[in-house]
């Protein structure tokens, strides 16, 4: 079988600390993870899948240097048809691919430790689901607007702000206490 990412080179099998038979590429590192053999992976060990505030937490503390193929497209060594990408958005971005007919994946030289790190090695489908990505997004926005508030009005406001929004979500009543704030800011501009 041919390296995805160097067709002169010929992927050899190797066995990975977590005991995941995979073929590596000699020439860029990277590996073919065969669907069969990572589900097999999945079903012999219990994996801790983070939520979602922590994988955010996680992407933005993990340091990534992507190899240099991570820009290159590859070919399924079975097919020869392309493979789909899905990006990890660490500082700087990674991309996964997966085969779209066997549902192979190949992952680049360094890649796998962050994926483990990140909590993504059990659940690599979930980096091609549009639904996961999409409340990846919203999450990420969400810590950014927090961050902004921090910036904007300190830490101990900005906390308070965070429990009230939190104590009037939790209440029957709440949006009766929102309306009352935002009433107090038009009043105030008056």
């Amino acid at each position: 079988m041919q390296s995805p990412k160097d067709s002169s080179v010929t992927l050899v099998e190797e066995t990975l600390a977590e005991g995941l038979v995979v073929y590596r590429c000699p020439s860029t590192g990277g590996f073919w993870l065969e669907r069969s053999r990572y589900e097999a992976w999945l079903s012999d060990e219990t994996h801790a899948i983070p939520s979602i505030s922590e994988m955010v937490h996680r992407l933005g503390t993990i340091p990534t240097n992507p190899a240099p193929e991570d820009s290159r497209a590859a070919l399924c060594p079975a097919t020869g048809r392309f493979l789909i990408r899905a990006r990890v958005d660490t500082h700087p971005p990674f991309y996964v691919e997966r085969s779209p007919e066997g549902g192979n994946f190949w992952i680049d030289q360094g890649e796998w430790d962050v994926l483990i790190q990140l909590g993504l090695a059990p659940q690599l489908d979930v980096l091609f689901s549009s639904e996961w990505q999409a409340k990846l997004r919203d999450f990420q926005q969400i810590e950014r607007q927090k961050q902004a508030t921090i910036d904007k009005l300190g830490e101990d406001l900005a906390r308070q702000v965070f429990e009230l929004a939190d104590a009037l979500r939790a209440h029957p009543q709440g949006d009766f206490g929102v309306a009352y704030l935002m009433q107090q800011f038009d009043r105030a501009n008056v």
